[in-house]
């Protein structure tokens, strides 16, 4: 972020705004397998049409994805893969936050760390 004008950290905090809403992540996630249009993407994440099309529309705005319309249907894909790789250090980065607490609750129980921290 560094070098970056007011304008460019805005356009930034609308990526990770788009970002942050577990049924849009969903939505990216089944488009890591490639495109889709609206019904298959529905159908994969177990959700209604309006509520697919709304998110998809957060994601379009944000330029995260891209749209193709063919015939009566529109194909979904990712407009740039480096996406996932930001996924991915966030998530992998819970998961050792997590490793990490769950490894010093095990010792706090079996007693080799003491209760208080010291």
């Amino acid at each position: 972020m560094e070098g970056l004008n007011d304008a460019a950290l805005i356009r930034v905090a609308e990526v990770f705004k788009a970002l942050a809403e577990p049924r849009r992540l969903k939505l990216l996630n089944v488009l890591r397998d490639g495109e889709r249009n609206v019904s298959e993407l529905v159908q994969l994440t177990a959700s209604t049409q309006a509520n697919v099309s709304k998110h998809l529309s957060v994601l379009l705005q944000a330029g995260l994805i891209l749209r193709e319309p063919r015939g009566t249907a529109a194909y979904y894909r990712m407009a740039n893969a480096s996406t996932y790789q930001l996924c991915d250090i966030v998530c992998g980065q819970l998961v050792k936050q997590a490793e990490t607490t769950l490894a010093l609750q095990q010792l706090l129980q079996q007693g080799q760390l003491p209760a208080d921290g010291n």
